[in-house]
């Protein structure tokens, strides 16, 4: 029997694609990954990397401990927001942001439709404030595991007239029962163009339910796990199952690979822990375990580790 000897294959020399098809490969590396590394491969990746286009979307979660990072995020995204030169219409600065940081990002780039800030504790209620009212085109707004008023939220509303959807998960716990209707009350009063909603673990009654319904006649989305003060039943049962598309109730599980779990395990509530899939005291945030970022000065021959 003959062998047939196939000839090596030729190493692909993927500087010589099509600049849209690399821009379109490089864009779903990551912004931290085309900072710290991708743009220094060649010239051409450098190039393309500089383009505003590719800085219209910018995620720089960061799901560690701050502390193990070898960057300065904070410094690193700035960078990021003036490639965009204003275009950028999504971010996502979960776990990192600040004040100064999002000031920093609303006075440049007023046209976002996305703003992610799961996790920002350093972010106040004035800084939010703030921020929201230099975009009027917000239509996705995560605020989920941020300690926020109801005040805020009426202030999102009011700025953010095209507000489709809203996150405004937290830590969902059955004891001590504790029922607070204002921030459904906000919702309800100034969000009536809301289509999507995430209230995981809110404190909110059927009377706040009954008044998102009433407020948010566009909703399609619901997500009420673990609202125990929430009791489906009779009309408010059926008001639900007419109005809502798609509806997630108290008790269903987390465990269904759309809600990012990772914060809730962090401290120890996850469903193995709790056969109920909660806790039993609510997570506080300890002001001294804030994480203070330095101002940032700009400068094309950065370094962002520290």
């Amino acid at each position: 029997m003959s062998t047939t000897i196939t000839p090596d294959l030729q190493t692909r020399d993927w500087t010589e694609l099509p600049v849209d098809v690399t821009a379109t490969i490089l864009a779903k590396v990551g912004a931290i990954e085309i900072l710290t590394s991708v743009q220094y491969v060649c010239s051409s990746w450098l190039r393309i990397c500089r383009e505003p286009s590719m800085w219209r979307s910018i995620d720089m979660r960061n799901l560690g401990d701050l502390c193990d990072v070898e960057y300065d995020l904070g410094k690193m995204c700035r960078h990021a927001v003036d490639l965009s030169h204003g275009r950028l219409i999504s971010i996502n600065i979960e776990s990192f942001g600040t004040d100064d940081l999002l000031n920093y990002i609303a006075e440049r780039c007023p046209h976002i439709r996305s703003l992610r800030l799961v996790s920002c504790y350093c972010i106040s209620d004035l800084g939010l404030i703030e921020a929201v009212s230099k975009f009027p085109l917000l239509e996705e707004l995560d605020i989920s595991f941020c300690s926020l008023s109801k005040e805020t939220l009426e202030a999102v509303g009011s700025c953010c007239p095209h507000l489709k959807s809203l996150k405004l998960n937290d830590k969902g716990y059955r004891c001590p029962k504790i029922v607070c209707d204002d921030e459904a009350i906000a919702i309800a009063e100034n969000m009536p163009k809301l289509c999507h909603l995430e209230i995981f673990g809110n404190k909110l009654s059927n009377d706040g339910l009954e008044a998102i319904l009433d407020g948010c006649p566009h909703l399609e989305s619901l997500d009420l796990r673990q609202c125990f003060n929430i009791n489906l039943v009779g009309n408010l049962q059926k008001r639900c199952a007419e109005r809502i598309k798609v509806m997630q109730y108290p008790d269903d599980s987390i465990k269904d690979g759309e809600f990012d779990t990772d914060f809730l395990e962090h401290y120890g509530s996850s469903e193995e822990d709790y056969p109920s899939g909660i806790s039993d005291i609510e997570f506080v945030s300890d002001e001294d375990d804030y994480y203070e970022f330095s101002d940032y000065e700009f400068d094309y021959e950065y370094m962002f580790y520290d």
